[in-house]
């Protein structure tokens, strides 16, 4: 018979309470240190690789986006190749000086803070939100008195801004969109300088694809205007 050590319940109960009274506590301020850095990171790789907010700066997209609304734009599906598709809303790198005359808004310190976490819209960035009409390889009719065609295909645009037109104000004719380029429009199109303004300048007012940050999808804030942007279903009659 072998013979066992065994030991008493209350020396276990003392031996449990050293062994805590031994293992150090952290100070609060350390503890706190910690959750404030775990959640930078976290906010960051979700401004690299997610979700981003930006903030609408003009009229260009009424009714659809109002001035300071705070749209949440999806930037993961692009890594998995997807590209910009007919009806998107999308935000986008000034493709050529298109905001050269735009004033640059003076920003605060918590604000950069704010943006660099993706917590807030960067307020000095140079960057557009247009809807695409058409993609690469499409054909674009815009005429006055006459509706927008895409590959002969006349466009119903009920996200129209009351009383503008598809574009009376600013006919362009027939244009060729190149591959892995976007011609895009603001849903205000008598205030906007989309891609007809910009038709005679270098790129020919046509956006690359590798300028698109990414696709708004829905209206964050404020929660009166929530809500959620899809494709409108005129699109779909294009294929």
């Amino acid at each position: 018979m072998s013979a066992g050590l065994e030991i008493a319940p209350d020396e276990g109960r003392e031996s449990g309470r050293r062994r805590r009274r031994e293992r150090k506590k952290r100070p609060w301020w350390q503890e706190m240190l910690i959750l404030v850095a775990v959640a930078l990171v976290l906010a960051l790789g979700l401004k690299t690789f997610f979700v981003q907010a930006f903030s609408i700066p003009s009229g260009s997209m009424r009714n659809t986006l109002q001035v300071g609304d705070r749209v949440l734009v999806d930037k993961f599906t692009p890594w998995f190749g997807a590209k910009p598709e007919r009806g998107d809303v999308v935000v986008f790198r000034d493709p050529g000086n298109w905001l050269r005359d735009e004033p640059t808004p003076r920003v605060s310190g918590v604000q950069k803070a704010l943006s660099f976490v993706g917590l807030a819209p960067a307020a000095d960035e140079k960057d557009l939100i247009k809807r695409v009409i058409a993609v690469g390889g499409d054909t674009v009719d815009c005429e006055a008195g006459a509706p927008v065609r895409v590959n002969g295909v006349a466009l119903d645009e009920p996200y129209l801004y009351p009383g503008a037109t598809p574009c009376g104000d600013r006919p362009v004719g027939t244009v060729k969109v190149p591959k892995d380029k976007l011609w895009v429009m603001g849903d205000h199109r008598n205030d906007s300088r989309d891609s007809r303004y910009h038709t005679d300048e270098p790129g020919g007012g046509f956006v690359p694809v590798q300028n698109v940050i990414g696709r708004a999808f829905v209206v964050a804030w404020p929660l009166s205007h929530w809500g959620t942007l899809p494709v409108p279903a005129t699109f779909d009659r294009l294929g």
